[in-house]
């Protein structure tokens, strides 16, 4: 789960992270309220900041500077709205402003090619570390984290060095911070913690003015009070639902919806539907749909109606190698779903093989459902469905 850098920041302070005051807005209105206190308790600048899961925010114009509540309120008019590569802005956030002398990079993150930790360092901070790590990569240091001893002052002081920092209290308050977003790092089971910048002020004050953390979805059961950081306001209702039903369920941009079971299936059919889709006038996926190895004839039910419930699916094909999931199972869970859905006007292509495989068939044969056709082979089915598909849309 990916946060936002307001929930970042509010992680740092909990675990001593050295941050900046501020508060996060909806509307104009509430923009102009957080700056007015801000500017009534000392500040002399604030920063207004889209909330966006996605880089890039200052070259779109989402991050503005301002110097009185009426400034932060017009700022705020203006990124509230705005689409940052695909991501709408709901919030802003309010921020204290810094006097910046120096801009550093820092994040841990999961190695997993290495099976380890990585701490990156930086003292080329407030760039796009992409760029930094191709055209300079002698200038980021990467230091290897061991999981069994984590970051303590001997591994924050070797990471300080080996980034190029001279002795002092700007090296100091690196290394202190470090040890700080390691803390963040571990304690609240992070696969990615990165600041950048880093920044030091003219008084060699270290500060963490931007945020992001990612967390490990798997680490939940241990972390209930993450419940409150998750944003339901962009997930797609149609993966919500499948989530809820505990399906394994991505949406796509296509017309052929997808159902199989185990993820290899479900991907080789991809694939195969993409290839015949190139026959019949360019149809595509419109979905990964997992129903998983022992799912029952209620989860192919439930499949079915999250996918026919997406409007720009024209047809749907399933395809299901019996295993742990016989294909009789699969077979009285689409009679169930196409008999339990009012309406149900999307045609279904099926293909079943391996356990009760003529079982299947058979049940599909003698529920005789209008719609429903039962083709052999992987390859023979995703060519009907495209076909089908190509019709509706014609």
């Amino acid at each position: 789960m990916d946060l936002y850098e307001y929930q970042a920041r509010d992680l740092f302070r909990k675990h001593g992270v050295p941050v900046l005051g501020g508060g996060t807005a909806t509307t104009p209105e509430q923009a102009q309220a957080v700056a007015e206190d801000m500017f009534a308790h000392g500040s002399s600048l604030v920063v207004v900041k889209a909330q966006v899961k996605t880089g890039g925010r200052g070259k779109a114009g989402g991050v503005k500077l301002a110097r009185s509540a009426d400034e932060a309120r017009a700022a705020a008019e203006k990124i509230l709205g705005m689409d940052i590569k695909g991501h709408a802005v709901r919030t802003v956030l309010i921020a204290e402003g810094a006097d910046i002398a120096s801009e550093f990079y820092f994040s841990i993150l999961l190695d997993r090619a290495e099976r380890r930790y990585l701490a990156m360092c930086s003292k080329e901070g407030g760039m796009e570390i992409e760029t930094l790590a191709k055209e300079r990569p002698e200038a980021l240091a990467r230091v290897a984290i061991d999981p069994l001893v984590g970051v303590n002052a001997d591994v924050a002081a070797q990471i300080v060095e080996a980034a190029g920092f001279e002795p002092g209290p700007v090296a100091t308050g690196v290394a202190s911070a470090i040890i700080q977003l390691w803390e963040v790092f571990s304690e609240e089971d992070a696969t990615l913690v990165e600041v950048n910048p880093l920044v030091a002020t003219p008084e060699d004050t270290v500060l963490a003015v931007d945020g992001k953390v990612s967390l490990d979805d798997n680490s939940r059961f241990r972390h209930p009070e993450h419940t409150d950081l998750k944003d339901t306001s962009e997930a797609d209702p149609l993966e919500t639902r499948a989530k809820e039903a505990g399906l394994n369920y991505v949406r796509l941009e296509g017309e052929v919806g997808v159902l199989g079971n185990g993820a290899g299936l479900v991907m080789s059919t991809l694939d195969v539907v993409a290839g015949a889709g190139e026959r019949h006038g360019g149809m595509r996926p419109a979905n990964f749909l997992d129903l998983g190895g022992g799912s029952s004839a209620e989860v192919m039910a439930t499949g079915l109606e999250v996918v026919a419930s997406d409007p720009q699916v024209r047809a749907i094909l399933v395809n299901v190698f019996g295993g742990i999931t016989s294909c009789d199972t699969v077979a009285n869970g689409i009679v169930t779903a196409v008999g339990a859905l009012e309406d149900f006007d999307k045609p279904i292509v099926v293909r079943l093989d391996g356990n009760n495989a003529a079982l299947g068939r058979q049940i599909l044969a003698d529920a005789d459902i209008d719609g429903v056709t039962v083709v052999p082979t992987m390859e023979g089915a995703a060519d009907v469905v495209t076909e089908i598909a190509e019709k509706l849309g014609a």
